[in-house]
């Protein structure tokens, strides 16, 4: 048994240094270029198999992390939502029933990981808390995008900024903590932080492109 799960934690590590550097390749080239664009199919691929075996590892004798399980759901959860939002690149694309279950199933989770915090079911209390917020707040950006994902041109480009990008945070922090074994709070909170100020980054930077295009058209 002990060799199957440790076959199984080898082949986790694998695919979860394929997504962390093709993750980082995507990260780095040029937005929409074929690079951007390969290496990011190789990051789904990598965080959706890494994440999915990371759920029975995380559940098993010896081996069991109920955070990490959470950490795995969450990231397949942005992963599976970030690429979905690129189908609203075009005007013709609808939301459907998967869109808003996989955000509601990541709400319940949301809150779970808040009661669960609070509560100090699982220990990690501020862990559980502060990243059970963190899922509210993207399910709410998910419920705003669903309701109407032609709100301005670029809706759909930073709903994916923001999935992926957190997304990718999640597979450092997985390496930070289950690869490099590096102790300490912050460790798990600090990727999140910096991640999260490039997103904002990024998104505000989407968004003015898009006002100065605006402005053009308008002065012709």
């Amino acid at each position: 048994m002990e060799t199957a799960i440790t076959i199984v934690i080898y082949i986790h590590a694998f695919f979860g240094g394929i997504g962390l550097l093709s993750g980082t390749l995507s990260l780095v080239a040029k937005k929409g270029s074929k690079i951007h664009r390969k290496s990011g199919k190789f990051f789904t691929i990598g965080m959706l198999v890494s994440s999915g075996l990371s759920l029975p590892v995380a559940s098993m004798p010896g081996h069991y992390n109920s955070f990490l399980f959470l950490i795995g759901l969450f990231t397949i959860y942005m992963v599976l939502v970030g690429n979905r939002t690129l189908r609203f690149k075009s005007k013709k694309a609808k939301v459907s029933k998967t869109d808003w279950s996989l955000t509601i199933s990541m709400a319940v989770l949301a809150v779970l990981m808040i009661v669960s915090g609070m509560l100090e079911i699982f220990g990690n209390k501020i862990l559980f808390i502060f990243f059970g917020i963190l899922a509210l707040a993207l399910c709410f950006q998910d419920y705003r995008f669903l309701k109407n994902p032609f709100r301005t041109k670029t809706a759909w480009l930073t709903q994916h900024i923001g999935k992926i990008t957190g997304a990718y945070i999640a597979s450092v922090t997985a390496f930070l903590v289950a690869g490099m074994r590096i102790p300490g709070l912050w460790v798990w909170i600090l990727p999140s932080i910096i991640g999260n100020t490039f997103i904002i980054y990024y998104i505000l930077k989407v968004r003015r492109g898009s006002s100065r295009s605006k402005q053009t058209l308008g002065s012709k």
